[in-house]
């Protein structure tokens, strides 16, 4: 179980810092102008929606000694940590040369990504045929996932005040806790993997499932639902630092700190969801934990900002409106983090109702569509999050240690950023509610969902 954990502690703790940190430092370190930021960060998640087919193919076909699954891992960490490190990095040039760098090294990580991430994944299946395992191996998964995911919040929040140097100190130091991650789990997994059920060999064209895929009622609400969610998720998350700083003028050495408790509330609100969909049903679990989000959006667009010029110290005596304001705001961002997870859990418990509906039940199909549509929208979400900042003026600066007071934004810049962090997620929320909304009552019965 141990050796399982680890596997998706690499890839999960790059996804986590990549998700907060990348934006925030392709404009404010790099000097990249919004709407480049937020291209490359699009050309990742294309990329990595197109290789997963293509690695999953070759990973199906790979014959060795250890099974086909580790030798894409093994050969794969070196150059994920490398890469994952290389990626902080500001290279000397011009936008032109500094952005075919980050594209270079985007498809370099992206690809070490899922030769760990996808072969990893289809362990846990083929180990075992143990219903009672399985669960416990992603359990496993899952916790090592996000354990992971806060080392690299901490690591980052702790470095990143010094600017340049802090995010290429950080890509080291994460950079080797992923691949030391992935090796030590290939090596505890390495006895399984031999007695492992090999892959069964067997396609679809993509004209069948894109008919499958459209007859099935059902499969088209969950895809809907998971695809808006998913584009309020990760435009909130993307635009967070800047809003904390920029906007609601945090001090640095705080600001960098926040999604820290952020993520706590996220895997808090998961193990809550979960009880309370078995309880009472999914449909009210999604309608309740997304009102509570809906609500923490709508707040957080219109908190007011901290004064300029308080400092850390002012900030955690609580007997100033300063201070008030701060607690205001991390009661918000709990409530974001508690709300929004019902996002991570509640489609993928919704899609088993699809599989079952459909004669054939190709649970691969439908699952390897929803990580599609996964990365479609958050490729979708932070091109669209660049374009709205470079249409408002959004200036971007190079090796900008305390966004606070090194640059100083347009209004219009400031009440986008506003818009980014509030309005627009809250409208992709109702949306996707709107969809579920004539969900059969049949499906609202309770329906067990296992603990993460």
């Amino acid at each position: 179980m141990l050796s399982y954990g680890l596997g998706d502690a690499g890839t999960g703790l790059a996804a986590t810092q990549l998700g907060f940190y990348l934006f925030t430092f392709f404009t404010s370190t790099a000097g990249l102008p919004a709407f480049m930021a937020g291209s490359l960060l699009m050309v990742i998640k294309v990329w990595d929606a197109i290789n997963d087919p293509l690695i999953g193919w070759l990973s199906d076909h790979t014959k060795s000694k250890w099974g086909p699954r580790i030798p894409w891992m093994i050969g794969a960490a070196v150059p994920l940590g490398l890469s994952l490190a290389a990626i902080w990095w500001v290279p000397p040039g011009n936008t032109f040369e500094k952005t075919s760098y980050y594209i270079f090294i985007t498809v370099i990580l992206m690809t070490a990504y899922t030769s760990v991430n996808l072969p990893f994944a289809a362990l846990a299946t083929e180990i075992t045929e143990d219903t009672s395992i399985r669960t416990r191996l992603n359990a496993a998964r899952f916790t090592g996932s996000i354990l992971a995911g806060l080392t690299g919040l901490v690591v980052a929040a702790s470095l990143l005040s010094s600017g340049n140097n802090g995010y290429v100190q950080m890509g080291r130091i994460t950079g080797l806790i992923a691949t030391c991650a992935t090796l030590i789990s290939c090596w505890g997994l390495s006895p399984f993997a031999k007695k492992a059920r090999k892959p069964i060999i067997t396609s679809e064209p993509i004209k069948f499932q894109f008919q499958r895929i459209y007859n099935n009622k059902k499969f088209l609400k969950i895809i809907g639902l998971y695809l808006l969610l998913w584009c309020g998720l990760q435009l909130m998350q993307t635009v967070s630092l800047i809003y904390l700083e920029q906007v609601m003028r945090v001090p640095t050495e705080i600001s960098k700190w926040i999604p820290v408790p952020f993520q706590l509330s996220a895997l808090v609100g998961l193990q809550f969801w979960s009880l309370y969909s078995n309880k009472n049903g999914r449909i009210k679990a999604l309608f309740k934990g997304s009102f509570i989000w809906i609500t923490a959006c709508l707040i957080a667009m219109i908190l007011p900002p901290i004064s300029s010029g308080v400092d850390f110290q002012s900030l955690l005596i609580l007997d100033n409106s300063q201070s008030w304001k701060m607690v205001m705001l991390l009661i918000t961002i709990l409530c974001l983090g508690f709300g929004a997870s019902t996002a991570y859990l509640i489609p993928w418990s919704l899609l088993p109702d699809a599989i079952d509906a459909d004669p054939d039940k190709p649970a691969g199909i439908y699952t390897a569509w929803m990580v599609l549509i996964q990365k479609i929208g958050i490729g979708i979400s932070v091109q669209l999050l660049g374009l709205l900042l470079s249409l408002s003026g959004y200036r971007s600066s190079n090796d900008c240690v305390d966004l606070v007071n090194c640059m100083e934004q347009s209004d219009t810049a400031i009440t986008t950023i506003r818009i980014c962090m509030g309005l627009i997620p809250t409208l992709l929320v109702v949306l996707g509610l709107l969809i579920m909304k004539n969900w059969s009552n049949h499906n609202n019965r309770p329906y067990q969902i296992n603990n993460l």
